[in-house]
């Protein structure tokens, strides 16, 4: 059936089929799924007022529109399914344990420490692990993923319990979400002299939604202001009722660093993991888990430690992780140890990879690695294409015309650098959440771990774009390449002071808002002829000032007739500055001579207004 002409364009309407395609789609590969000419979709789209060509990636918004104005129904593939549906392809079965039942055995829990910026998270897990983190952090904030497991006796067996450590400032809330998904037991960190606080809420939703078990460690119970009744009762309203309330959430008082309750808060993860939860994994086949972090070493390469949820992994081993494969050249656990195999539950950097792949990227050991390269090289692309749909700007034929009119609207790119994979894409998600209104925009023209390159430079000159370095610096002959470029290059250790300077330079790319600043009004009482001046206007001054050279308009009868500068300003005989309220004065007006008495003349001037 064809359609109704969009513009003077017919292209043959579907029925209202559902049509599957993956984010960032372009109309080309539109056009192959509903059997049309992508030309004639390009024409279409121009004609409901957005300008995109056929290979171009296309945001989820204009391919639905697009479809409705076609009747088919478009269904954006989210990238879980698409992922899943790649592996399918290759006959892997991701996130299922193989085998029979008898094959399942018992792994140890892992638990996501969860809580408010500052509220003793690392310090207690320190206490744990009897180590320092907290040492090598800046500003004593954790701002990368660490992965630990501990052995704790609990009835006179040993159990091994693996501890996840997530971020507490605010802009790592995509990190926060993921260490609860990758998790089985959440423990909640509240200190004792501070309370429930707004991260704290945020990270009791996290681990809801997870839908994973909640352990309360009320820390800093050695403060004199502790106050665990108070915790107790304020978690209680968020639908965390303790034990000792009858309600079915274990609540534990610890001190981190006067390392009390450490024991008892091991016993209760341990005791929660075997009454909610049923801990089996088959160790027999090939591992599968998730990357929990990421970095580029400059001795060893790119790094990626990972969580194996399911199989063992081994070395030798061919793997894929997100756009990353290799094979497994080393494994080494929390301690700096070097492993043979990581079993189900146990952290581990794995050594070999092709490039750094992201945080919360899914791994898996598959058969050999061409299959690895091939699963890579498709997600690769998949994630450009969808990279290439969030940055593309829509643009809509009115908006052409108006930037057009009033000059370029203007734009920060940005390229971002940093020694992890997960504060790369924090610091991503938390410089696009700024806004300063329409007029100026910010834009990532690039990201990635590791050391600022001369590639960096290079593509930042090209691009008119600002460098930031993330607890990186500029290696080889970068920084000098980025001197002679004039290339801004900004380094950072603290990621809200890089978010509070971007949003400055964002504010200082506004154009200034002006507004009206009346400086006074004059009567015109006389007029008189000068074959040397023209026409002058003998007035008296209202009120306020009249100012040589300041912008004026001339009032007739409440109704602006003219706007026009004061050009000349006598007062009796001499030449003025400025007349003030009360006091006569002769003017000419620049290039407007018909004046009549009575008429008023404003006099104001242009005033910048700062904004909020």
């Amino acid at each position: 059936m064809e359609a109704p002409s969009i513009g003077g364009v017919r292209v043959r309407q579907g029925d209202g089929q559902i049509v599957r395609l993956s984010r960032g789609s372009s109309l080309t590969d539109l056009a192959e799924k509903i059997g049309v000419d992508a030309a004639s979709l390009v024409q279409v789209l121009f004609h409901l007022g957005e300008m995109v060509n056929a290979t171009q990636s296309v945001s989820d918004d204009t391919l639905e529109v697009l479809g409705a104005e076609l009747n088919y129904k478009i269904e954006v593939v989210s990238p879980e399914d698409e992922d899943r549906e790649l592996l399918e392809s290759f006959d892997i079965e991701f996130g299922e344990d193989l085998g029979d039942e008898e094959d399942l055995e018992a792994r140890p829990p892992v638990v996501t420490v969860m809580g408010h910026v500052d509220h003793g998270k690392t310090k207690l897990l320190d206490a744990l692990r009897n180590t320092n983190v907290v040492a090598g952090e800046h500003g004593g904030i954790t701002q990368a993923i660490g992965a630990y497991q501990i052995a704790t006796e609990v009835d006179g067996n040993l159990r091994k319990i693996t501890f996840i450590d997530t971020p507490g400032h605010e802009a790592f809330t995509a990190m926060r979400a993921r260490g609860a998904k990758s998790t089985d037991i959440a423990v909640l960190v509240v200190a004792a002299d501070d309370g429930v606080m707004p991260q704290t809420i945020e990270a009791l939703n996290h681990a809801k939604a997870a839908d994973v078990p909640i352990v309360v460690a009320i820390n800093k119970m050695d403060k004199e202001a502790a106050d665990p009744v108070k915790v107790r009762g304020q978690l209680t309203e968020f639908g965390l009722v303790p034990e000792e309330y009858g309600g079915d959430t274990m609540f534990v008082e610890v001190s981190a660093t006067s390392r009390t309750g450490l024991a008892e808060l091991e016993e209760a993860i341990i005791l929660t993991a075997d009454a909610s939860l049923d801990l089996r994994a088959n160790p027999e086949m090939p591992a599968q888990g998730v990357a929990i972090e990421g970095h580029l070493d400059k001795g060893r390469g790119p790094v990626a430690t990972v969580l194996v949820h399911r199989g063992t992994l081994r070395t030798g081993d061919s793997i894929v992780a997100g756009s990353a494969y290799g094979r497994v050249r080393a494994l080494i656990n929390d301690q700096g140890d070097t492993v043979d195999f990581a079993p189900p539950s146990m952290p581990v950097q794995v050594l070999g990879l092709t490039s750094v792949p992201g945080a919360g990227d899914n791994f898996l050991v598959v058969d050999d690695d061409r299959m690895a390269r091939q699963i890579a090289e498709k997600r690769e692309a998949r994630q450009r294409a969808a990279m290439l749909a969030k940055t593309t700007r829509r643009k809509t034929l009115d908006q052409l015309f108006e930037q057009l009119a009033k000059g370029e609207a203007q734009e920060l790119h940005l390229i971002l650098k940093g020694d992890s994979a997960g504060a790369v894409e924090a610091l991503e998600d938390a410089l696009l959440q700024i806004d300063v209104g329409e007029e100026v925009s910010l834009r990532v023209i690039d990201r990635g771990v590791g050391a600022i390159t001369e590639t960096n430079v290079t593509l930042a000159a090209a691009s008119d774009a600002v460098i930031i370095g993330f607890n990186v610096r500029a290696q080889g002959k970068a920084t000098q390449l980025a001197d002679a470029e004039g290339v801004d290059v900004r380094y950072y250790s603290v990621i809200y002071a890089a978010i509070d300077e971007v949003e400055a330079a964002l504010k200082g790319l506004l154009k200034p808002i002006y507004e009206e600043k009346v400086l006074g009004q004059a009567e015109i009482r006389e007029i008189f002829r000068s074959s040397k001046f023209g026409i002058i206007s003998g007035c008296m001054v209202l009120n306020g000032i009249l100012r040589r050279n300041a912008k004026a308009r001339l009032i007739r009868d409440g109704v602006v007739v003219a706007e026009t500068s004061i050009a000349s300003l006598r007062r009796e005989k001499d030449d003025a500055t400025e007349v003030r309220e009360g006091f006569e004065c002769g003017t000419t007006l620049s290039h407007f001579s018909d004046v009549k008495i009575g008429d008023i003349i404003e006099t104001f001037e242009m005033v910048e207004k700062p904004r909020d």
